[in-house]
């Protein structure tokens, strides 16, 4: 492949409606449903860029410098503002940054060991840093606006497996608490997510065969979802955004798609002795999936298909209504997927997303 055309991470926004696609030649930024690159920067405005954290749609946009040609050290976080085309904040840390995660009035910053909150936009300042186990995949979720007030930030506990879950509301306001963990798996965590609502969270061990949810009040498992019995290394979990389905992506090759709320329409072995094979039998299997290039990592979401039905009550219209599920990946291709309450999935569209261009129009 063309150094120039060659990625090194892809990343969602907060609603999964935008990408953010990070490479050796820039930053470029595209819009989910239709497809269309919404704004590109080149090495010499960016350099080669490893991480970029979008802030949902507005013109704020944080960088992490990476890859062959960096502007700037990977212990530098920058944020640039589309408007006036130039970065408008510098962050420097004593280590490299693994994540990035920002909301309307906070910027998070992960590093190895450590994680740093800062006040934003301005004045920023840093509000109060806390050491964590070591986290060298960058785990690192919160919340989505979309919880309303909720700001909640989840990582790796300090045993391994587990899931600290942290209220930055409690800690801004000076509010001391034990720490609040999920005991989530026997290995390392290798990936976790939020629901829209911020109720649930996913999670997935390095093992990458078993993906567990979990309520977040009361910390509880709501259900456990096998995507293989063999290894894999899953590289992105997503809900829908009504939150009953869940979509998986790893290195096998396979998008997976789990139905959360309606468990009965997972699939499940057909074993007339289940004593023999134990919990594996009663396994739930995606109800839906899909092939990506096998080996390529890749990230994956749900987005709503807001087709017209003609002629249908609003309850007929919520049983039949489809999603799509998209899959980006670092070999530049997006695979589109129409998927009904059925469990049927069909591929609806595919492209080289490298190769579509600007529509000419701001970010905002």
């Amino acid at each position: 492949m063309d150094t120039d055309r060659k990625i090194i991470s892809l990343r969602f926004n907060q609603d999964q409606g935008c990408f953010s696609c990070c490479m050796e030649s820039g930053v470029r930024i595209y819009n989910v449903e239709p497809l269309v690159e919404k704004c590109h920067y080149d090495i010499e405005t960016v350099g080669s860029v490893a991480k970029c954290e979008m802030l949902y749609r507005t013109n704020l946009i944080a960088l992490v410098s990476g890859g062959t040609r960096p502007m700037f050290s990977d212990n530098i976080l920058l944020i640039f503002d589309d408007l006036v085309k130039k970065f408008i904040l510098e962050i420097t840390f004593p280590s490299s940054i693994q994540a990035v995660r920002m909301r309307k009035d906070k910027i998070i910053v992960a590093l190895l060991t450590s994680i740093h909150v800062f006040s934003f936009p301005a004045p920023t300042q840093r509000l109060f840093s806390l050491e964590t186990i070591r986290n060298p995949r960058g785990l690192l979720e919160l919340s989505p606006l979309a919880a309303g007030e909720k700001q909640i930030i989840i990582f790796p506990g300090h045993k391994v497996g587990s899931v600290q879950i942290l209220d930055l509301a409690c800690t801004e306001m000076g509010m001391s608490s034990a720490p609040v963990w999920i005991s989530a798996h026997k290995g390392e965590l290798a990936c976790l997510t939020f629901n829209q609502q911020a109720t649930k969270i996913a999670t997935a061990s390095v093992q990458g065969t078993l993906i567990r949810v979990w309520d977040l009040a009361t910390k509880t498992q709501l259900v456990e979802l096998r995507r293989g019995s063999d290894p894999a290394t899953i590289y992105c979990l997503n809900f829908s955004s009504n939150s009953e389905y869940l979509c998986c992506s790893s290195d096998k090759g396979t998008v997976h798609i789990f139905a959360v709320k309606d468990l009965w329409k997972n699939k499940r072995m057909l074993i007339p002795n289940t004593n023999i094979f134990g919990k594996y039998a009663n396994s739930q299997w995606a109800l839906a999936n899909f092939t990506v290039p096998q080996e390529c990592a890749c990230i994956c979401a749900f987005t709503e298909n807001n087709s017209v039905i003609v002629g249908k009550t609003q309850k007929e219209i919520s049983a039949k209504r489809n999603f799509f599920v998209i899959a980006a990946c670092l070999d530049g291709t997006f695979h589109k997927y129409v998927f009904n309450q059925d469990g049927n999935c069909n591929r609806d569209g595919f492209d080289v997303f490298l190769d579509v261009y600007d529509d000419d129009e701001n970010l905002l």
